[in-house]
């Protein structure tokens, strides 16, 4: 696996992992300028700039809506009516395999949870735009929750991974590590601000006259 996963197509549909979290950022800039560089040539509206999300974000689109749930799938166990496991982690008294992965596992693996997004919980943590303080829920706004001190280099990472125990999966469990640290457990993704969209269902309703 170290000698394949980062070119062999067996590993295409695998999350991404040993990228830092400036790496991350950066791929975040570059796709957006590829993105629009394709805009450009089509002629089309230029799209919002691709991002790591903040905490908050994160852990608003792992509860997939679910407001009091321990997990994106509600919990609070890890293990479904049928006795399977819900996530990639490391369960029972350490037995990776338990959950029929040894490590990492496709993007998509388990089910996805409220909002159709996969692997919030285990397979691999993810970097998010934050930095880690002990205490930032003490003093963040509600305006805007993200925390990034560019003097603290110890950054988020949230979800939990093929590598750790349960309580990392929780949605509200917080993790970090060096912002200059590639890890085989830590990947990200990429969000963009939603700007709306044309209403149009309901245009010709209540024509005032």
């Amino acid at each position: 696996m170290h000698n394949d996963y980062f070119w062999h197509e067996a590993y295409g549909d695998y999350p991404v992992v040993g990228v830092t979290w400036n790496q991350a950022k950066a791929f975040a800039a570059w796709r957006t300028l590829y993105k629009n560089a394709n805009q450009k040539k089509r002629n089309r509206q230029f799209v919002n700039s691709f991002r790591l999300p903040s905490e908050a974000e994160w852990e608003y689109a792992a509860r997939g809506g679910i407001q009091g749930g321990d997990f994106p799938w509600g919990g609070p166990y890890t293990k479904n009516d049928r006795g399977c496991f819900l996530a990639n982690f490391k369960p029972l008294r350490g037995d990776y395999a338990a959950d029929q992965a040894l490590y990492t596992v496709e993007a998509n693996s388990y089910e996805p949870n409220g909002f159709n997004l996969y692997n919030m919980a285990g397979n691999v943590a993810e970097w998010v735009d934050s930095s880690y303080e002990a205490a930032s829920y003490d003093y963040n706004s509600t305006m805007n929750p993200l925390v990034n001190d560019k003097t603290n280099f110890r950054k988020v990472t949230r979800g939990g991974s093929w590598k750790d125990v349960a309580y990392f999966l929780e949605v509200s469990s917080r993790n970090y590590e060096y912002a200059d640290s590639a890890r085989s457990y830590i990947g990200f993704r990429t969000v963009q601000d939603y700007m709306g969209t044309d209403i149009t269902l309901n245009q010709n309703f209540g024509d005032a006259r």
